[in-house]
């Protein structure tokens, strides 16, 4: 089984831009999604992929996940099955200062446009890394940000309340 273990941060500036080393537009939808399960398809620039997660332990830092690289054309039909609200985003690849971690800087597009968070995956829990300075307050656990919740409650509509817990 493939445990997924990341931290997952809101980005304080654009400095990612410049530090990036890579950088990959991509779309996708949830087929399911529902008590903290989705069945997701994306779109990597030229590449598909059907993933499962299950849920998050409590503190939202591990989850299981599976995933599956599909041929472009399987990718373009299973999103016209999705459910409603599609996420558009760009990735930069971003090396940690001491170059032993990738941090992946998603800048959000469409109905979530003006969201940058920033994820970075890890062997334990209790791994180590340093951070890059762009890095701003952590949300681990905070389920707004999670892709899933921001195409049903896109971050336009969160407002001063935050909308959408």
């Amino acid at each position: 089984m493939h445990l997924e273990i990341e931290r997952k941060f809101l980005v304080a500036s654009e400095e990612y831009r410049h530090q990036a080393f890579s950088c990959s537009h991509i779309r996708q939808g949830y087929i399911s999604s529902g008590n903290g399960r989705t069945v997701r398809v994306r779109i990597r620039d030229d590449k598909g992929f059907l993933t499962i997660k299950g849920p998050s332990d409590r503190a939202g830092l591990a989850r299981y996940e599976f995933e599956k690289e599909l041929g472009i054309e399987d990718a373009e039909d299973l999103m016209l099955i999705c459910e409603p609200g599609i996420i558009d985003k760009h990735r930069y690849l971003v090396k940690s200062p001491d170059g032993r971690h990738t941090f992946e800087v998603d800048e959000f597009h469409g109905n979530n446009e003006g969201l940058v968070i920033a994820e970075v995956e890890l062997s334990a829990e209790d791994e180590a890394y340093a951070k890059p300075g762009f890095i701003g307050k952590e949300v681990t656990g905070d389920r707004r940000y999670y892709n899933s919740h921001l195409r049903r409650y896109p971050f336009c509509l969160w407002g001063k309340d935050a909308e959408g817990l």
